[in-house]
């Protein structure tokens, strides 16, 4: 057996992808932020199903956090494989005259920093330099990287365009240390981050403008995540997978 960890896991996409892989046999360690609850529930849910998981409690923003996630990451007995960069978070939509810098700044050091840290400590721990076995990581960044989310959310989709540009470099970093970098781009999906930004239903008024005339699921998203951490996707480094129904 061996851990995969999922940041944001106690809903959406981060969930489902928890969920999804643990069916395909890692340990997950299902990280949240706060809602203990919510995480508890996914590893019953796991667990329920033959699966085993743990829950690791972290803001990602906070680089003693991520460090004392990782340090519970190795007192499993278990090797990291796999990390999925899922959590993030976005804020009111909002132009940009009114957008502040505490809240800028909070969008990236969750959506930005928050990777970077995860990765540091995930490659210190897969590299074949340092003793590792290899790995694969999955960034979830968002269709909003190349759409920019004009009038709604240009700070998170910013953010976004950071986190393709990690995908990118790192996974060139890191290829001939057997550890593999792609990312997800997902676009209109059925979660709950779409409350955050101040409108539930925003999926549902956008979904028309769609080619595929539909959002999408978290288990779609998941699904492809699954992927490209297997073997299936062995030879594919650096790359990126739109979910995003066409646009």
């Amino acid at each position: 057996m061996a851990i995969a960890l999922v940041t944001g896991a106690s809903r959406g996409i981060g969930k489902a992808t928890a969920l999804e892989l643990a069916r395909e046999g890692y340990t997950v360690a299902v990280n949240y932020h706060h809602n203990i609850k919510a995480a508890t529930d996914v590893i019953h849910h796991i667990v329920e199903e033959g699966g085993k998981a743990f829950a690791v409690r972290a803001d990602i923003s906070d680089e003693a956090q991520v460090l004392a996630m990782f340090d519970s990451l190795d007192r499993e007995g278990e090797p990291l494989i796999a990390l999925v960069n899922n959590a993030g978070i976005l804020f009111e939509q909002s132009t940009i005259e009114n957008l502040s810098a505490e809240r800028i700044n909070r969008v990236l050091a969750t959506n930005v920093t928050g990777y970077f840290l995860c990765c540091r400590e995930a490659v210190k721990r897969m590299a074949l330099k340092h003793g590792g076995k290899g790995g694969a990581i999955v960034n979830v960044s968002s269709a909003a990287s190349r759409l920019g989310a004009p009038g709604e959310y240009v700070d998170y989709a910013a953010s976004k365009g950071a986190v393709d540009s990690l995908t990118t470099g790192l996974s060139l970093e890191v290829a001939a240390q057997g550890i593999r970098v792609n990312c997800v781009r997902p676009g209109l999906i059925y979660t709950e981050i779409h409350a955050s930004g101040g409108e539930p239903g925003r999926v549902d008024r956008l979904k028309s403008v769609l080619p595929m005339q539909r959002g999408g699921q978290p288990e779609e998203v998941a699904q492809a995540i699954s992927w490209l951490l297997s073997d299936k996707a062995s030879y594919v480094t650096g790359s990126f997978l739109e979910l995003a129904g066409g646009k």
